[in-house]
């Protein structure tokens, strides 16, 4: 549990509060400084005049929501006002930015009346995108919601309500699936009758659920036609409510339980017994979400019936339903195709995609995120976890998609394929690129000639589920080498499905006792014999650079159950080096948040000389046009241009003449330090001679030691994406992984071998037919 102290540290430490407000243009000149304001401002507030909608074009409101709050109904604090409501606001505004790249000012109103903040939102419509309402008490949210929706011409989305009933509606929808049930169905009670008690109640309606099985209980029972507060004349009388009042003996809400197939709570802790649960329907579905601690805790549930299938509002029991799945992603969709509202049809889609991608297979990442080796669609398992970064691809494009065709969306979507990019954008600079290289393998899959990957550990759990995923993305065909029974009966395990997946057996393989001749020939005189060939031969991490140099495959990825030496040298001792290439060598491209470096040699060469330094500089320059990089490349090391007279410093110098009499076409300076190479204004103005005019992208290290500390340092310090490594040099796509690769690792390396093998085979082809 969190203590008082550490939640007061967190809030106090360092630059207090959670958020602030970074600029995302340059203001460290003069000349930026004119453009920002006076007098280079004016020339966008003159356009904006002429045509209002430009106002998306240039500023920030299209990506700009309002977290608007009295403060009268806080989490479980209750009516604690505006000023110390803020930290809760504050804490949204961190969601929203870090789930989907939204931005948020926060606004804290001294309001009592509906009519006062109804008024003071639609004074802040030209400053914002959207609004969400928070923390507003009922009835009045319900109100202030509705005048707003009708009154505003931007998404207006009270999340108290709508966020817990659409995250919910999903996991009923999937709860209603494992247990055989139909939402038409189903009886329904729900206890709290507030705003998430209300909206929940509607949006299960408007799911499926019919309104005469819905039983909605206050703190005073059962709500019923008839009851004295139901009447329109009475003082207390609630319209929201009483749209649910109708016929029933329930008078309790022990009453209504009876015979339930589902309990909905959204009110109070300890208001359900296990004798009120035992009281339900078979294979009953109880959602006790009250915060911090629910209706009936999760052992209780369990305890009083084995059957019962449970979610909560905390993250220490299964199916949490928490509504950062909901209001991040939401807006996004909602932004991102300037919708006039968020409709029903828009909170529907969210639903519905949320539901689907639980029974989506789930990534390590997501796994490892919450210290599991495995998760899968079943009774703890009913909506997707937060952390899972494919909620915001699924659920916002569904979001957008039904604005769009439910007529509320003033830039619609044309091309969602595109669009899903641009989300992916959002997730890191590792995701678009590797997506760009992705795309850049589907092409030839797409011509017909998609490239065949071979993965030696092809029993491997990792290694299944990539392989899938590689068919999926269109990326290649996946080769997985083993004993077929045991890649079989690991991918069922899995509920892995092997469709487009080839399996090889080297034991049983047509081409194995050519593969032994072959290799006897080549190693013969390196103290192999015949029979210790065929030994070798029956080593998967070798069958699979004999297959690649055999033509058997296009690439091999490796490495995932063994360490990187013993991946690597199959492949220095069978697989030739490209033409004029001596030395093999390694890469790791590193993203940072809005450059990308390629830095080698990080794995292979401990004490390069100046041809080799050369050789891998090369080599990475062609990587990064692999990329659709322009290399711009440094020589490191401790001296600049010749600053300090040494061997060391000499050996770099040298290796930069070596590159530009082979390579005149790559832009390559140095020696020189490393803050010079990637500082512009440290080049322009303390070296304005040298040929690098911009910062380098491509940084070749003098060793082995400083380039493999360097990489990890960015990674670990600089907060770096890296992909890698990328194995250089050699005259066929082979790559190692570094031991116990993620899924998504896998198959982004497939992705790059993929690429590079097809470049392998259009070189040929043109230096064939030239």
């Amino acid at each position: 549990m969190i203590s008082k102290k550490e939640a007061l540290e967190y809030h106090s430490r360092a630059r207090v509060g959670k958020i602030e407000v970074i600029a995302t243009k340059p203001c460290v000149t003069q000349h930026d400084l004119s453009l920002a304001y006076t007098p280079g401002v004016a020339e966008p507030c003159r356009e904006i005049h002429k045509d209002p909608d430009d106002v998306y074009r240039y500023t920030a409101k299209g990506n700009l929501v309002a977290v608007v709050t009295n403060g009268t109904a806080v989490l479980g604090l209750g009516n604690i006002g505006p000023l110390a409501s803020k930290p809760v606001m504050e804490g949204k505004g961190v969601l929203f930015k870090r789930f989907a790249d939204v931005d948020v000012f926060d606004i804290e109103l001294d309001a009592t009346t509906p009519d006062e903040i109804i008024e003071t939102c639609k004074l802040l419509e030209p400053t914002f995108g959207g609004i969400n309402l928070e923390d507003i008490a009922a009835p009045d949210c319900f109100h202030i919601e509705e005048r707003l929706k009708g009154e505003m011409s931007i998404p207006v989305f009270h999340d108290d309500q709508h966020g817990t009933a659409i995250i919910s509606g999903a996991a009923l929808l999937n709860a209603c699936e494992l247990v055989g049930k139909k939402l038409s169905e189903i009886k329904v009670v729900f206890n709290g009758a507030g705003a998430a008690g209300i909206a929940c109640a509607k949006f299960y309606v408007t799911l499926g659920v019919r309104i005469e099985n819905v039983v909605l209980c206050d703190s005073k029972g059962a709500i019923y036609k008839g009851r004295e507060d139901m009447d329109p004349d009475h003082p207390r009388y609630n319209k929201y409510k009483a749209q649910f009042a109708h016929r029933t003996d329930a008078r309790t809400l022990k009453d209504a339980m009876v015979g339930a197939d589902m309990f909905c709570g959204v009110s109070v802790a300890d208001v359900v017994s296990k004798d009120m649960v035992r009281s339900m329907a078979d294979n009953p579905i109880v959602f006790a979400m009250a915060n911090p601690d629910p209706e009936i805790s999760y052992p209780d549930a369990m305890a009083a019936r084995p059957d019962v299938l449970m979610a909560t509002g905390r993250s220490d029991y299964p199916n949490q339903v928490n509504n950062v799945l909901g209001f991040p992603f939401i807006f996004r969709g909602a932004l991102d195709v300037r919708a006039t509202a968020i409709n029903e049809e828009m909170k529907v889609a969210a639903s519905r995609a949320l539901a689907d991608l639980a029974k989506e297979d789930v990534p390590e990442v997501v796994c490892h995120a919450y210290g599991v080796d495995k998760i899968e669609f079943g009774r703890e398992y009913l909506i997707p976890k937060p952390f899972d970064p494919r909620v915001l691809l699924w659920e916002a494009s569904a979001v957008a998609r039904a604005a769009c065709e439910s007529g509320v969306a003033r830039q619609p979507i044309s091309n969602f394929d595109i669009y899903l990019e641009e989300l992916e954008r959002r997730l890191g600079l590792s995701k678009e690129m590797m997506r760009h290289m992705i795309n850049k393998a589907k092409r030839y899959t797409a011509r017909g000639k998609p490239v065949r990957i071979a993965f030696p550990e092809g029993d491997d759990e990792h290694i299944i589920r990539a392989a899938a995923r590689i068919v999926e993305e269109g990326i290649g065909v996946p080769v997985l080498l083993g004993k077929e029974i045991d890649i079989r009966a690991a991918a069922d395990s899995l509920s892995v499905h092997l469709n487009g997946v080839e399996l090889l057996d080297p034991a049983t393989h047509p081409l194995r006792e050519a593969m032994i001749r072959r290799f006897f020939e080549m190693r013969a005189r390196k103290g192999i014999t015949l029979k210790e060939a065929r030994r070798y031969m029956g080593r998967r991490h070798y069958y699979g650079p004999m297959l690649l140099l055999h033509g058997a495959v296009d690439a091999v990825v490796c490495g995932e159950a063994r360490h990187y030496p013993e991946s690597i040298r199959p492949a220095l001792q069978v697989i030739p080096l490209a033409e004029g290439i001596k030395h093999a060598s390694g890469l790791y491209m590193l993203m940072f948040k809005k450059r990308v470096i390629f830095c080698a040699d990080t794995t292979v060469n401990i004490t390069p000389d100046a041809e080799n330094l050369a050789e891998i500089a090369i080599s990475a320059a062609e990587t990064a046009r692999r990329f659709d990089i322009e290399p711009r490349v440094a020589m490191l090391s401790f001296s600049n241009f010749g600053s300090v007279d040494h061997p060391l410093a000499r050996l770099a110098q040298e290796a930069v003449q070596i590159v530009r009499r082979r390579r005149p076409d790559l832009v390559i300076d140095g020696e020189m330090q490393a803050n010079a190479a990637v500082d512009e204004e440290v080049l322009q103005k303390d070296f304005p001679f040298s040929q690098l005019k911009e910062a380098a992208n491509v940084l070749i290290f003098p060793d082995l030691t400083s380039g493999n500390i360097a990489y990890k340092l960015l990674m670990e310090l600089g907060g770096a994406e890296a992909i890698g490594p990328i194995l250089m040099g050699l005259s066929r796509s082979y790559h190692v992984l570094q031991r116990g690769s993620s899924m998504d690792t896998i198959v982004n390396m497939a992705a790059i071998a993929a690429v590079q093998a097809q470049e392998i085979v259009e070189g040929e082809s043109k230096a064939a037919a030239g």
